[in-house]
């Protein structure tokens, strides 16, 4: 919201003008400057111009002016000026800015020669002059506003500051300068009559005849309907300067008198208008709901496709808006009437819930200035103010008569007492206020205020909330308002006392040791979106009975193409790998810890658990039992080289064996040693996927990804990835001593003939059982098919490390153990000795 200076003051004798101090007085009332605008830096003569006759140079590749504009005897009379624009014609008042004038950004202006003409000066627009965002054209000021050769600083205003507000979505009623102005009232604790609301300024005469007729078959939709009709406006009547100004400065693009009286009305008391050509209209206006497959053109010019959830205005002819959101095509006030024509105006000011608008605005991705106030909530009060004050401006500025009788169908809600102990605030924020802040807080926001004595005897603030603050609706709420006017700075910072603690839970450590050994080992972390849609599924390959389809949705998804909560790490993963490789990393090796969600197999009733008292033992149990199980995952997505390429030679491309050993590091982190054993799992390559397990317990799958799975997500060929379930790891709070011997170790190679389905993790596993303790490390260095090796058949060569603890092995020894180990591994799989 951009907030003039000049527009506040209107309504607030302000202790001061200057802009940095008012910016501070938002502050203090919780609301979030985010710039000061002050006037722009502009230098020089600037001055008004009656453009006196216009020569089109049809010569140039693109449309030129030579304009002769007449700046005042003081100016030099008469000026040519070359000028690209095209929406002024002779006769309009333009802003000249004349040689040695500097316009913001130093943007010098000179005499000088350009198309074949000497161009004496420049006409400006409004972004040239630094007091609004329109380019399109050149800034043409009303008729009647000044004679040539008038300074155009002050009429321009120039120097009027703007300040720029964040506001937030629970604070509606600042979108608006009667809402702002009564902050800074409370900020700087201005008191009527240095205060004067600008909606209790429109006097709302009584009647009793409808201007129009209306009917709501909506109440929940639109509680309240006003309608006032304005006939014989002239379309063609230029808005006042003034209001021009303020509308430009507030970021608004003044269009013709109707649209900006409306705009105005709503930037001064924060309700959104629209005008209807009452001529269009035929019948009665209903509000309703949208039948499925309706149609509205809105004043956009797109045609809209209309959900049954949408709140419409329609006559007899069907839609002609969409509530609370944007106009149809088919009322709209024709921007360009013949001379002396006249225009029946019909203005409408309703109430519209807040969540109906802001669905419709996202439904058809329409947000609208309107749709802005509606979603965040209206005084329900303002439309019959709002309705008389663009009436009034209209006849004012574009003649006309207000027709007898107002239709005003439905009625405003009434806000409900709340009931707060009178120090509460004072024992929210550990602070003794002054006697009497509280009541005299509530009052300043526009709340009436009664005291009682409560049952236990002490005071109770009866407070009834404004009309424009319908989120005061808790004692909560009450206490807020008194610590935000009051200054969250007079609330003292007390740090309390941090009770001793044991640190770090095993859980969290383990996680940390994961983590840190997963980086460490060239891993790089990342938080890859945590949603996931249906379609992924698919891509996967999933078996339509498998239990990871079976996904929780989100109410309100950020993604309405990702819209479940996932229940693997993997479609994160891979999005993150798919875009680093799409800003030119070739080599990327990925990891995430997080939560996955796995529902249950049937749906289990969440109880119903109210607020006011702290839930039962039982029944924490039975929401706990509904809740989805959440186990931590890890998971690590590889593409690319694993090691580099460079002088010493070619790269190792990242395979299977790379993510089982990222698989083994998470198991050596935890404290244990993962056995590696074939499976088969999507999204995995058949023939290249193994199962990582504690014992006989399978933990997480690692290997190569299918693929059809790599063409369907895009992913670089050989992609590989793991993920296992780190809370299925047994945790173990005290962590094996590793074994650390002096004495030497002896290396033993053994070489075994097997069929080509056995695994060799598994032959691994049956020497290290055979061998027993000695046994220090097993090492499979060579795989060998050819021709001294039967078809159909393998031999995998292995070094084992033997050591002992107290003594230095003997050969005999050493021998020993090799055959004890090969023995067992002849009886498992039939291997033979080479």
């Amino acid at each position: 919201m951009r907030v003039p200076v000049s527009w506040v003051a209107d309504h607030l004798d302000l202790p001061s003008t200057d802009p940095d101090e008012i910016a501070e007085a938002f502050v203090r009332v919780g609301l979030e400057v985010e710039q000061v605008h002050r006037g722009p830096e502009l230098t020089g003569p600037l001055v008004v111009g009656r453009v006196q006759e216009i020569e089109e140079l049809t010569e140039f590749k693109k449309p030129i002016r030579f304009c002769l504009v007449e700046v005042g005897a003081a100016n030099g009379g008469v000026r040519g000026i070359v000028c690209g624009a095209r929406n002024f014609v002779a006769g309009d008042l333009v802003v000249v800015a004349l040689p040695g004038s500097v316009l913001p950004g130093g943007f010098a202006i000179s005499a000088r020669t350009t198309y074949g003409r000497i161009s004496d000066g420049m006409i400006a627009s409004a972004r040239e002059l630094g007091i609004g965002t329109e380019h399109a054209g050149i800034l043409v000021l009303p008729p009647w506003t000044a004679e040539p050769g008038t300074d155009a600083r002050p009429l321009l205003g120039i120097d009027d500051a703007v300040i720029e507000l964040a506001v937030t979505p629970d604070r509606g009623y600042c979108f608006a300068i009667r809402g702002l102005a009564r902050e800074l009232a409370a900020s700087f604790d201005v008191e009527a009559p240095d205060f004067a609301d600008p909606a209790a300024r429109v006097e709302v005469p009584r009647t009793d005849h409808p201007s129009w007729p209306v009917r709501i078959d909506d109440r929940t939709g639109c509680p309240r309907y006003v309608a006032r009709r304005v006939s014989g406006v002239d379309p063609a009547a230029p808005t006042p300067w003034w209001m021009q100004r303020r509308l430009l400065a507030a970021g608004m693009r003044p269009i013709s008198l109707t649209v900006d009286v409306t705009n105005y009305v709503m930037l001064e008391l924060g309700q959104p208008l629209h005008a209807f050509d009452a001529t269009r209209l035929t019948g009665e206006i209903v509000v309703r709901r949208a039948v499925a497959g309706e149609k509205l053109r809105t004043l956009d010019d797109v045609e809209r496709v209309l959900d049954p959830d949408d709140l419409l205005i329609t006559d007899d002819s069907g839609p002609i808006a969409l509530a609370g959101v944007m106009g149809g095509a088919s009322t709209e006030i024709p921007e360009t009437h013949e001379p002396g024509s006249r225009v029946d105006v019909l203005i409408e000011a309703a109430h519209f819930e807040p969540a109906t608008i802001a669905r419709a605005a996202r439904r058809h991705k329409l947000p609208s200035e309107a749709s802005k106030r509606f979603e965040r909530a209206v005084d329900p009060h303002l439309p019959p103010i709002a309705a008389e004050r663009a009436a009034a401006l209209l006849v004012e500025h574009g003649g006309g008569t207000i027709e007898p009788g107002r239709t005003d169908v439905g009625a405003a809600p009434q806000p409900s007492p709340v009931r707060m102990r009178l120090d509460l605030p004072d024992r929210t924020a550990g602070v003794r206020y002054e006697r009497g802040a509280t009541v005299r807080r509530l009052r300043q926001i526009g709340a009436t205020v009664e005291l009682e004595t409560g049952d236990d005897g002490k005071a109770v603030v009866v407070t009834t909330p404004p009309s424009w603050r319908p989120d005061l609706a808790a004692p909560a709420d009450l206490v807020e308002e008194v610590l935000r006017l009051e200054g969250y700075d007079a609330i003292p910072s007390v740090l309390p006392a941090a009770p001793a603690g044991r640190g770090l839970t095993a859980a969290q450590q383990r996680r940390r040791a994961v983590s840190r050994a997963l980086a460490e080992s060239g891993h790089v972390e990342v938080l890859p979106f945590p949603f996931v849609g249906d379609d992924v599924w698919d891509s996967f390959g999933l078996a339509a009975d498998d239990a990871r389809r079976r996904t929780v949705a989100v109410l309100n998804p950020i993604d309405t193409d990702r819209g479940r909560l996932a229940t693997t790490l993997l479609p994160g993963l891979l999005d993150a790998l798919v875009r680093n490789r799409a800003r030119g990393l070739e080599d990327v090796a990925l990891y995430h810890i997080g939560q996955v969600v796995l529902p249950h197999a049937e749906p289990v009733a969440m109880p119903e658990v109210g607020v006011t008292r702290r839930p039962s033992d039982a029944e924490l149990a039975q929401v706990q039992a509904a809740l989805p199980a959440q186990p931590v995952h890890v998971g690590v997505v590889l593409a690319g080289d694993r090691e580099p390429r460079g002088w010493w030679g070619p790269g190792r491309p990242a395979g299977w064996a790379d993510a089982v050993e990222a698989g083994r590091l998470v198991g050596r982190a935890c404290g244990v040693e993962l056995r590696v054993t074939k499976a088969e799992l999507a999204p995995f390559h058949p023939g290249r996927c193994a199962a990582l397990r504690v014992g006989d317990w399978v933990v997480g799958h690692a290997g190569e990804l299918h693929p059809k799975v790599v063409d369907a997500l895009g992913l670089p060929p050989r992609t590989v990835a793991m993920e296992l379930d780190l809370d299925a790891i047994p945790l173990t709070e005290s962590r094996p001593v590793p074994r650390v011997s002096p004495y030497p170790p002896i290396s033993v190679d053994v070489a075994l003939e097997l069929t080509v389905d056995v695994p060799a993790a598994e032959v691994a596993e049956a020497l290290v059982d055979g061998g027993g303790e000695l046994i220090e490390q097993v090492r499979l260095f060579d795989v060998y098919t050819g021709e001294q090796v039967e078809a159909g058949r393998r031999s995998l060569a292995f070094s084992l490390r033997l050591r002992a603890d107290d003594r230095t092995l003997t050969s005999e020894e050493a021998n020993a153990v090799r055959d004890a180990a090969v023995a067992v591994a002849v009886e498992r799989f039939g291997a033979v000795q080479r």
